[in-house]
């Protein structure tokens, strides 16, 4: 079969890795994230890269270009190319989202466990097909 299919929320919902690549076409990415209590992905900036982050569960605030938004459960956010973004988990509880960005930004398959695992593994050309 070409394409993804699976039930996004309850593989959100359950993922229990800080990044776990999904699934990775040749110009956008799906990629599971959850965050700790006190917990960051930590600033950056993706120069060609849009990027797009839906919260399942939990609460944060979203810094994108010194604006800072809370966020919680259902919340929506599309970073575009080239804003300073960081996303910080400010509840009692893990902070569960997908994100997908346009085009890839990581290796297809990576999986880091915690945020301490983090290695540059950027997008080599590879696609999940």
């Amino acid at each position: 079969m070409k394409g993804y299919i699976d039930d996004i929320e309850a593989l959100t919902e359950g993922n229990h890795d800080f990044r776990r690549v999904l699934y990775t076409g040749n110009h956008i990415q799906l990629v599971l994230m959850t965050l700790a209590p006190g917990e960051e992905i930590g600033e950056e900036v993706h120069d060609g890269h849009d990027q797009f982050f839906r919260l399942e569960k939990g609460k944060g605030v979203i810094i994108i270009d010194g604006t800072t938004s809370k966020i919680k459960a259902g919340t929506g956010i599309i970073v575009p190319a080239g804003a300073r973004h960081n996303l910080k988990n400010t509840g009692k509880k893990f902070l569960r989202l997908y994100t997908i960005y346009g085009p890839p930004e990581h290796r297809d398959g990576v999986i880091h466990t915690t945020i301490a695992d983090v290695a540059e593994e950027h997008f080599d050309g590879k696609t999940s097909e």
